[in-house]
């Protein structure tokens, strides 16, 4: 668990301050998700997109069917 991890009190916490009591035996099961899904976003969060156009750049229709294998 690193330092930033969020622990199942702060987990209740933060659900309280959003309107969304949990219960009690909850807040360890939500506080895991959240930690799991941070440690998705980071790993997300280093990769190089430089070279990448925006979405609105993609036309599907302009795609050319490859039958090659």
């Amino acid at each position: 668990m690193s330092a930033e991890d969020l622990t199942p009190p702060e987990a209740a916490r933060w659900a309280g301050r959003a309107g969304l009591p949990l219960p009690a035996d909850r807040h360890a099961a939500v506080a895991a998700t959240v930690n799991h899904i941070h440690s998705v976003v980071a790993v997300l969060r280093e990769l190089d997109f430089a070279d990448t156009p925006p979405a609105a750049a993609y036309r599907a229709e302009e795609e050319k069917p490859d039958a090659t294998v």
